[in-house]
């Protein structure tokens, strides 16, 4: 994918260690709040939000945007996939974002921007200061809490706390466990280079996602009966599992569909207002298949799997999940 040495980009990302994937730390922690006390003060149209549909790190940002009815507080541009030697690119293509602020080619112009001899990874999402001209931040678990509660004064839609105190030990826990096993675990999977951390790698996504089939058969979400920062932290890598993950990081002990109750699990949460329009298969797949040519050469995109996400999944039945 490449990254920026003192400002100018290199091919080289520097992720592979021995044979396993190793994920840089982000860069921009700063943090947007409702009073400025950070430096940073929630405004309507002062932040703009750089995202891929393709990528599941950046859609945790869409899905908060979305759940909080934030896309007129909070404009959006969606990048295209990245191109070999340049990494994320602007297009004007249909599904895809022109950059409004600068014209920028790549998203690497975007952190020179901000930081002209910037040292580090150019990632997705990217959460823009217009005022100041600087990365707020580029770490989703950051900004999904800033969507969480700083910019409710904008929000077109109530939504009850992600992240509620008497929760945060449990939603902790899971995320915990999700990040290292499945949000992360199926990377390395996908790039691992050795037999012996593909094999470690697998196993932890797969036994994570048995722990989750028996959780999941008497609580309807993963921290009672209603969502949390937990479920949607994990929803992008369940949403792109069976079309990415099962064939193209080759995580393909079951498809996710083999799960009677995380897949019906996944598609309530699919079926939740105004996220299904947060997801483009044909992004991810080309994206994947297409993008990541370390892993799939020749470059050419599954066809399938064909998904029925609208399909009834049942879990109304499930009350507080005792």
């Amino acid at each position: 994918m490449g990254m920026m040495v003192n400002g100018v980009w290199t091919d080289d990302d520097h992720r592979n260690k021995g044979g396993a994937f190793v994920r840089a730390e982000s860069a921009f922690r700063d943090r947007v709040t409702a009073d400025g006390s950070s430096g940073f003060k929630a405004e309507a149209g002062r932040y703009h939000l750089y995202v891929a549909k393709s990528c599941p790190w950046a859609h945790r940002t869409m899905v908060f945007r979305a759940l909080k009815g934030l896309d007129e507080a909070i404009p959006i541009s969606y990048l295209g996939t990245p191109i070999q030697g340049k990494g994320w690119e602007f297009t004007n293509a249909p599904g895809y974002t022109p950059d409004p602020l600068f014209g920028a080619a790549f998203m690497h112009e975007i952190y020179a921007k901000a930081v002209p001899n910037y040292t580090g990874r150019v990632t997705v999402p990217v959460l823009w200061d217009r005022q100041s001209s600087k990365i707020v931040n580029n770490e989703s678990p950051e900004i999904i809490r800033m969507l969480n509660t700083e910019f409710d004064a904008f929000a077109k839609r109530k939504v009850h706390d992600l992240y509620p105190t008497a929760l945060r030990s449990d939603i902790d826990r899971w995320n915990d466990l999700i990040y290292r096993t499945i949000n992360n675990g199926v990377y390395r999977a996908g790039f691992a280079t050795v037999q012996e951390k593909y094999d470690e790698a697998v196993r932890g996504v797969f036994a994570t996602l048995g722990a989750l089939e028996s959780h999941l058969m008497t609580h309807r979400y993963l921290c009672g009966a209603r969502t949390t920062e937990a479920d949607w932290r994990l929803f992008p890598t369940l949403v792109r599992f069976d079309s990415a993950y099962h064939g193209h990081f080759k995580c393909n002990l079951r498809r996710l569909t083999d799960y009677e109750n995380v897949w019906a699990y996944t598609r309530d949460l699919y079926q939740t207002p105004g996220i299904a329009d947060t997801v483009d298969l044909e992004q991810i797949k080309f994206n994947y298949y297409h993008g990541q040519r370390q892993v799939n050469p020749s470059g050419v995109v599954a066809i399938g799997p064909k998904l029925e996400f609208n399909a009834p999944h049942g879990r109304e039945r499930l009350a507080s999940g005792s």
